[in-house]
């Protein structure tokens, strides 16, 4: 009976142990490892596409006339298109292309939605643009909504032959943590 006992019970006993034993590692190097990609790079990615747009904002964008390329309540005019707001030279921008930009995201959450992809974010944006007594915003200002993360970059750019301010705000109101 001794042999039996050891032969059956014991090795069904160890085959669920092994087993249990396994799954479990397997679940805690997944979650750990989530842990650290949501924690440990979720707010170095908000800065590297924040980086990005900064870069980005100042050139013409594709196609460099994309703001008369596009319908600004119409999504499926705007395939193709890279937004930027440069006129081509140096750091000046395109009151026109301002005018459009803001126009798409400030039209509804549809087209603001839409606009991310365009800029290369993930994330909420919102751009101001200062100068004189005046102020330009468009997207989301993330501080009338409670972000959970907020990175800025300060840039400076020429409109209309005037030194101009601008903020890049990237946010989110999610927590970069394993959902």
């Amino acid at each position: 009976m001794k042999a039996q006992f050891w032969s059956f019970d014991v090795i069904f006993a160890m085959i669920i142990f092994g087993s249990a034993l396994i799954i479990l590692t397997f679940v805690w190097v997944n979650v750990s490892s989530q842990y650290n990609i949501a924690y440990g790079f979720g707010l170095q990615t908000m800065q590297a596409q924040l980086q990005s747009l900064q870069t980005r904002i100042l050139e013409p964008g594709s196609p460099s006339d994309w703001n008369s390329a596009v319908n600004v309540i119409d999504v499926g005019t705007w395939q193709n298109v890279s937004i930027g707001l440069g006129s081509g030279s140096g750091s000046a921008i395109s009151q026109d292309k301002i005018i459009t930009l803001m126009a798409m995201a400030n039209y509804n959450s549809i087209t603001y939605q839409a606009t991310k992809p365009l800029l290369g974010v993930g994330y909420d944006w919102y751009i101001e643009i200062n100068y004189s007594n005046t102020s330009i915003g468009m997207g989301l200002y993330p501080y009338t909504r409670n972000p959970y993360a907020v990175q800025v970059a300060r840039q400076s750019a020429v409109l209309n032959g005037v030194p101009v301010k601008m903020q890049i705000f990237l946010w989110t109101n999610e927590s970069f943590g394993v959902s």
